[in-house]
């Protein structure tokens, strides 16, 4: 499947027009033993592309999603400047964090869980369920039944809070932003089954980014075994 959700930067120097794409990939790559299947974004503001990364994720026997790590390559101007907030779980103290809970909680005081922490990029992801019957309408269609997330890096108060909201089926359908210095919103505005010859073009990207990585993160990305084609299709034309 591939996702695109569309919005806006809102800062103090203007507006930023953002599209972002969220591609399932037919890869996967084994991390500290774990084999994870590996998810290809690619974030564009004002037309331009300012970062592509790999992102990876393994769903346990309960059924929670696990995010293992990412490799995000950076853009300035569409020349590739680097990829410093690379991480990978169990190297240099990250661990994997969970990117989505199998039974979500809407309790009074319902403790917040980490989606990741990595002390060496300073990420560290902290999400609550607020709320599990949320009914919204977004370009791609209306929703209703939707899952909200808040999420925040404490690291980084600055930044604020997003609101993030899920669908069944479907997954991310809608970003707010509470507080912070940049508002950010995001909108789905499509999701669509990649034929086979897509995926197919897919895999071979996103390998070449693998392969990239070897390169780029010596020290991080360069001890994990490399990516693999588990699924270049399914009849699909």
């Amino acid at each position: 499947m591939q996702y695109t959700t569309t919005g806006t930067v809102e800062a103090a120097d203007g507006t930023t027009e953002r599209i972002v794409t969220h591609t399932v990939t037919g890869l996967t790559k084994v991390i500290d033993g774990v084999k994870t299947l590996v998810m290809w974004d690619r974030d564009y503001q004002d037309g331009a592309l300012v970062e592509s990364e790999l992102a990876f994720f393994a769903q346990d026997n309960a059924g929670t999603v696990w995010l293992f790590g990412e490799y995000p390559e950076e853009f300035e101007n569409d020349v590739f400047i680097g990829a410093p907030n690379t991480f990978i779980h169990g190297i240099s103290g990250s661990q994997a964090g969970i990117a989505m809970q199998a039974q979500p909680q809407t309790r009074t005081r319902t403790p917040e869980y980490v989606q990741g922490h990595a002390p060496s990029v300073g990420f560290l992801d902290c999400a609550r369920t607020i709320s599990m019957d949320v009914a919204l309408c977004v370009p791609a269609g209306c929703y209703g039944g939707l899952l909200e997330i808040n999420e925040r890096n404490p690291l980084e108060p600055a930044v604020g809070n997003q609101r993030k909201f899920y669908s069944a089926g479907t997954g991310l359908v809608k970003v707010t932003a509470i507080g912070g210095e940049r508002q950010e919103t995001l909108d789905l505005t499509k999701a669509e089954q990649l034929s086979d010859a897509q995926l197919a073009e897919v895999n071979a990207q996103a390998l070449d980014l693998d392969e990239h990585g070897y390169e780029v993160s010596k020290d991080v990305y360069a001890q994990t075994p490399r990516a693999e084609a588990a699924t270049e299709g399914a009849g699909r034309s």
